[in-house]
């Protein structure tokens, strides 16, 4: 039996870390739940802080995407499938993706296998090698993205766009060196 909240949820218990005793705890004399992984806000946060799971759900969904526009659209050009992709498939791919930035190799090139089997729809670049058929769509490599989504989200917490503490964050070098 799970203890459910006043919304009707049952009350997990999610321990983070490698050091965690992992211990069990009661609400309402009731021991609660252990899960490894739990979503949150559609994001997918295992205990070891691995993303493998979001970035195969990501993924799992955006294929889905992909596969919808396959059977559905004839219209093959740079236009329709390009705005198709940028509305349909994308965002999967780059959902709070400032927090469940992949790190392994393995996961990255499973999200760019999206993107790259996507820009294969389009009519007569086919035959283009990955990085030509970027450059004639528009595109970037996803992971230029998440540098650039990290990037902006660095410059607002440093410009106190967001109420947070820099220092939590950041050390600022005091010596007065350039660069």
């Amino acid at each position: 039996m799970l203890v459910k909240t006043e919304m009707g949820k049952a009350v997990k218990c999610f321990h983070m870390g490698h050091n965690n005793p992992h211990v069990d705890y009661l609400m309402d004399g009731v021991q609660l739940q252990k899960v490894s992984d739990e979503k949150d806000l559609g994001v997918i946060v295992s205990e070891d802080l691995k993303w493998e799971k979001q970035c195969s759900a990501a993924v799992q969904k955006a294929n889905k995407m992909l596969g919808m526009i396959k059977r559905n659209f004839t219209d093959r050009s740079k236009e329709t499938v390009m705005a198709l992709y940028k509305s349909l498939v994308r965002p999967h791919l780059e959902y709070c993706v400032q927090i469940w930035n992949p790190y392994f190799i393995k996961d990255i090139k499973l999200l760019e296998g999206v993107q790259r089997r996507a820009t294969k729809l389009v009519e007569g670049i086919e035959h283009l090698k990955y990085d030509e058929r970027l450059l004639y769509l528009g595109l970037t490599r996803l992971d230029y993205i998440r540098v650039t989504s990290d990037l902006i989200e660095t410059f607002k917490i440093i410009n106190g766009i967001y109420n947070v503490h820099t220092d939590t964050f950041f050390e600022f070098d005091k010596g007065g060196r350039r660069g």
